[in-house]
């Protein structure tokens, strides 16, 4: 299932329009610097992260090095205080870790919550008063 338009844009967790992850580094699926998601993103990467060095550690020993530049996929790997689009699934496994980086909910998809929930995100929220 695909999060709902709305007014042509997709919804961010809370349910208003997605707002922007990164533009530096692009960040998205489509690299479009939002956590757009479509039926070809079978990753589903649609939380935005701000990415610290002990997620960063934490992910490459998990296999999936973020850190180092991968210039043939035009990635210019990540350092701490980057925003990020992450899968919803890896920081689902990164919270059960005690890994879990902090999250912009207002940029993160609304499709995520097929795969964590909001209550477990919002601990983590850096857009909440």
């Amino acid at each position: 299932m695909l999060p709902e338009d709305f007014g042509g844009v997709q919804r961010n967790v809370l349910g208003g329009p997605l707002g922007t992850c990164s533009d530096k580094p692009l960040t998205g699926f489509s690299r479009d610097g939002c956590c757009n998601t479509g039926a070809e993103d079978v990753g589903s990467h649609t939380v935005c992260v701000l990415v610290s060095e002990e997620f960063l550690q934490f992910s490459k020993a998990c296999g999936n090095d973020l850190s180092t530049p991968r210039p043939e996929f035009d990635f210019p790997g990540l350092k701490p205080g980057d925003r990020w689009c992450l899968c919803a699934a890896r920081w689902l496994e990164s919270l059960h870790a005690g890994q879990a980086p902090r999250v912009v909910l207002n940029a993160s998809n609304a499709a995520a919550l097929e795969i964590v929930s909001l209550d477990d995100l919002k601990p983590y929220a850096t857009d909440l008063n």
